[in-house]
């Protein structure tokens, strides 16, 4: 049976690395139905809305939604998104590539960010002139899902040579009751893992060791704003954002995109760099348990990466459809 994917594109290059990509995915074999559905600001021009019905419609009777990019409307498409699907887990993995210049060549791990409250709730108000307010909602049910998803993910891990174990990133000393939370279900979800090591650090302390020891980290764990921040850091010690996937995950959807935006600048030039949107298919076909399919592409991106067969912002010479061709070449091989 077919795997049913709603694809939308959205904004900006959003409309160039995703056909890009699927072009990569049918290379594989795998069964696909791909469903069109819009989102954005485009569509929000021409209805008043960035997320129509239909869109959240098809989205929800996928098996997995393929993302592109948002503008202005990201707020309103892929913030909502993740919340109507229920995708409390995102995952964002950060490796070094042969081929891009990186930190250090050893640099393998995952960041886990709780994807459903913390101040990205949105409970903002103005109570007064010049005062304004935002709550972040810290909850034990959401603690104890991330962080169960955070060593499953461990064991995974391990099973495949890497260390297994998971870092919890905090601030607990300052937020004492939010973070303070956080920090203690961590430590008891932890009791139920006893073959995974387990650490935490402050979230300033650990925005330093990315930096400074990335090597060190398997899973690293945190909350919803913390781990938007933390990872975008992440990806500058691994070439970018260009080269960054990400997936949301939850109990009955999956949602696959990368972690740059529309980037409006280069939109439309044909140069947009199409690793993350080819990572984020593979983190997708792992997801629909295509694992053979998905350990191909990675192993025909690698090929083509360490070539410099790439987009200029890699130093190669080759358009957004020519860089993904390549990668399709060596699927099919």
């Amino acid at each position: 049976m077919a795997h049913k994917i709603c694809v939308i594109e959205g904004d900006g290059i959003g409309k160039e690395v995703v056909p890009a990509s699927i072009n990569v995915l049918e290379a594989t074999g795998v069964d696909f139905e791909f469903i069109y559905a819009e989102a954005g600001d485009e569509v929000f021009e021409k209805t008043g809305k960035a997320l129509p019905e239909e869109t959240v419609e098809k989205a929800l009777e996928s098996d997995a939604v393929f993302f592109g990019a948002a503008g202005e409307t990201a707020a309103d498409v892929i913030v909502k998104l993740r919340q109507i699907l229920k995708t409390y887990a995102n995952v964002r993995p950060v490796k070094a590539y042969k081929g891009i210049n990186c930190l250090r060549d050893d640099i393998d791990y995952v960041i886990v960010r709780e994807n459903t409250e913390g101040l990205y709730k949105g409970l903002e108000a103005e109570i007064d002139e010049g005062i304004t307010t935002a709550t972040r909602v810290i909850t034990r049910k959401a603690c104890e899902r991330i962080f169960k998803f955070a060593f499953e993910l461990a064991r995974d891990r391990k099973k495949q040579g890497k260390e297994g174990k998971v870092t919890c990133a905090h601030k607990a000393n300052v937020l004492k009751v939010t973070d303070g939370l956080f920090k203690k279900v961590f430590y008891e979800v932890a009791e139920e893992y006893d073959d995974i090591k387990v650490e935490d650090y402050y979230i300033d302390a650990m925005n330093m060791y990315i930096i400074t020891k990335p090597q060190v980290f398997d899973v690293v764990v945190t909350s919803n704003l913390f781990g938007d921040i933390l990872s975008d850091g992440a990806a500058g010690t691994v070439g970018g954002l260009g080269l960054a996937p990400s997936a949301n995950i939850g109990d009955e959807h999956g949602l696959f995109e990368p972690v740059h935006g529309s980037a409006p600048d280069i939109a439309g030039k044909g140069i947009a760099n199409p690793t993350a949107t080819i990572l984020s298919g593979v983190l997708m076909l792992r997801y629909l348990k295509e694992f053979e399919a998905a350990d191909k592409i990675e192993k025909a991106l690698e090929e083509v990466l360490a070539a410099g067969l790439t987009t200029p912002d890699l130093g190669g010479k080759l358009n957004t459809f020519q860089m993904a061709e390549e990668v399709a070449k060596r699927v099919e091989k």
